[in-house]
């Protein structure tokens, strides 16, 4: 009897320390670039005070680094979005979320889509590979839902979340513009729509 292969481990993901070693690299890159000269990837790992051969597992290039840079700065003020706002509508919070999201993404096409491209680009299979993405929709969902999160069991948030993830960001608005072939606007509208019935959907009645 032909003997079956052992399963493979499910990835564990980036660690903090990974995450925060990116978000360094990114950050450098900005202040920079603010400085009004392309820097070198050198110039871009010692201001993140991590070594060059660090700074290349990350990222592949310089140019890489140098075009997700404006784009990261841009959706970074996004964790920001909630601070104060203190009302439970989870739709219309939701809704919020997704606009912000959404202008982001749409201001930031060419980066993020570079950004996706070095992402698919990866072998998931690379035990070495260092984080290639950030998540920062999941952070903003779960601000949406913050004061209204005893309004959803368990089991129908983390659904939830999930599903609005599949709505926020990159991967969606490259479905509504290559796929789909529909305008920014009309995107928008259907976005809105799919959000809102999501969190309709899983609310405790």
């Amino acid at each position: 009897m032909k003997k079956k292969s052992p399963a493979r481990p499910a990835p564990s993901g980036p660690s903090n320390r990974e995450l925060r070693t990116r978000k360094d690299l990114l950050r450098a890159a900005s202040q920079l670039i603010k400085q009004g000269h392309k820097p070198s990837m050198d110039e871009i790992a010692k201001e993140a005070l991590v070594s060059r051969a660090t700074a290349y597992r990350y990222f592949p290039n310089v140019e890489a680094l140098l075009a997700e840079a404006p784009a990261d700065a841009a959706v970074g003020t996004l964790e920001t979005l909630f601070d104060g706002d203190t009302s439970t509508d989870a739709e219309a919070r939701i809704d919020k979320a997704e606009t912000a999201m959404h202008r982001a993404t749409y201001d930031n096409e060419a980066s993020l889509r570079i950004m996706l491209a070095n992402s698919i680009g990866r072998s998931r299979d690379d035990a070495d590979a260092a984080p290639v993405r950030q998540n920062r929709r999941l952070p903003l969902i779960e601000a949406a839902l913050s004061t209204s999160r005893g309004r959803f069991r368990d089991g129908d948030y983390k659904k939830l979340c999930a599903a609005l993830s599949v709505i926020f960001g990159t991967e969606s608005m490259i479905v509504f513009q290559d796929v789909l072939r529909m305008d920014e606007k009309s995107a928008r509208k259907v976005k809105s729509w799919a959000a809102k019935a999501l969190v309709r959907a899983a609310m405790v009645r």
